[in-house]
């Protein structure tokens, strides 16, 4: 069992940066694949980012060259550096712990956070 608990949300303007933090519980976190989804309102929850336990990334066409993934093993934590943020990229975010794999499809990922808003305002 895994739980993942979010972090680093809020409310920032068009340009800003926001960082999010994973933190994971379980002795296993470094054999999981994690990935950042977001859900906005009346939308489908959609991939953002994932990062496989080598250190392999993968993006949203959206948010290349803007978002950076990264996990720190030793701290069990997964992080999201968001940079150049933009009004299109407000949503709840969720990380989630894949226990196979990496990859951008939500139903291959076993645990959930609960999520955290991010709010850009233009």
């Amino acid at each position: 069992q895994v739980r993942l608990v979010e972090s680093g949300g809020g409310l920032v303007q068009a340009g800003g940066s926001l960082r999010l933090s994973c933190a994971a519980s379980g002795r296993a976190f470094s054999s999981y694949g994690m990935g950042w989804f977001r859900q906005a309102p009346r939308r489908e929850r959609e991939f953002v980012a994932a990062i496989s336990r080598f250190g392999t990334t993968d993006y949203a066409d959206s948010v290349k060259g803007r978002f950076t993934i990264s996990r720190d093993n030793a701290k069990n934590a997964a992080y999201l550096q968001m940079n150049s943020l933009k009004p299109e990229d407000t949503a709840v975010y969720y990380c989630a712990a894949n226990p196979t794999g990496f990859t951008s499809l939500p139903s291959h990922y076993t645990y959930w956070g609960q999520g955290t808003q991010v709010t850009v305002s233009s």
